[in-house]
């Protein structure tokens, strides 16, 4: 051994027993989703349409519909992504089964991100899939396909962390999922922003490394604050 070894701390490990109740949360939302799901196939059905609704509304311009294509993409996506959210703890609260996670051993922000982890598979990640498909549905340019594709990943996680805070804001509330949209359409639009922003300057011939590497900020900054506002606004409506 080293002396700079004997010097370092060992690092120290992950608890198993907390992987597996994360892993389990996590498995159990998705089969709830997929067994339920509703939801989730309302979510890409309304991508899907509302998506192919444009070029009626706009007409069947070529170059129209791939100058503001990426634009459409990402609107849809962000209004998509509100259509299960205000359902991500309301069942879990009216069962009782929110108070049985708060209570158990597994840290409250963990239980939120296991179940957002699943949100996002059963409806982040369908979108992200269709996304180039309807792009060239568009007729947007293939050079602006890899910054639409590296822009959702990055973008579509960070809607459903700031959406899960405004879930939990409005938890038990009446008329919780007419609010919801209020809360947080506002916080949506630096991630609509920089997402689009990707595409156009993909699209120009520029480099869309710096509208990524923002958004890939904004993905860092919701994963460490999303989950603790969304467990502490949960806690404040189980209270």
């Amino acid at each position: 051994m080293s002396a700079q070894q004997a010097l370092d701390p060992p690092l120290p490990a992950a608890d198993p027993s907390l992987v597996r109740a994360f892993l389990a949360i996590l498995s159990r939302d998705l089969r709830l989703i997929l067994r339920h799901g509703s939801e989730a196939a309302t979510a890409v059905a309304f991508f899907l349409l509302a998506t192919l609704l444009f070029p009626f509304g706009l007409g069947p311009e070529p170059e129209l519909l791939a100058r503001i294509a990426a634009g459409i993409l990402w609107v849809v996506a962000l209004l998509a992504s509100l259509i299960a959210l205000d359902r991500l703890f309301a069942e879990d609260y009216q069962d009782g089964s929110l108070e049985q996670l708060a209570l158990a051993p597994l840290p409250m922000p963990l239980v939120v991100l296991a179940k957002l982890a699943a949100h996002w598979l059963a409806t982040g990640l369908p979108l992200v899939i269709l996304a180039p498909i309807l792009a060239l549905m568009l007729r947007m340019d293939p050079a602006g396909l890899p910054a639409l594709i590296g822009s959702l990943l990055l973008g579509t996680p960070c809607l459903s962390l700031i959406g899960a805070v405004g879930a939990a804001l409005v938890l038990g509330a009446r008329r919780g999922a007419l609010l919801l949209p209020l809360l947080i359409l506002p916080l949506y639009i630096p991630v609509l922003i920089f997402g689009t922003a990707a595409v156009d300057a993909a699209l120009s011939g520029l480099s869309a490394a710096p509208h990524l590497q923002l958004l890939g900020a904004i993905l860092l900054i919701s994963l460490g604050v999303g989950p603790f506002a969304a467990s502490a606004a949960a806690k404040q409506a189980l209270s």
